[in-house]
């Protein structure tokens, strides 16, 4: 039972250890979301162009077929 208690107070410690380290550090973490949100961002964006890109292909090839 005591090595319950230990096992319990242990976990406690490094949860404890844990959230102390993000209440100092969480300027760091909203920078890692920044930074995914802009690749978010960044990816759907080239995503748009090539879309756009296969369109312009395609319509390339139905003006030149049409000759």
């Amino acid at each position: 039972m005591s090595s319950l208690l230990g096992f319990v107070t242990l976990i406690g410690s490094a949860t404890e250890q844990v959230l102390g380290y993000l209440e100092h550090h969480h300027w760091f973490f909203g920078v890692l979301v920044l930074g995914y949100i802009f690749h978010l961002h960044d990816k759907s964006l080239h995503a748009r162009f090539d879309a756009l890109d296969k369109r312009l292909d395609e319509i390339r090839k139905r003006l030149a077929c049409g000759n």
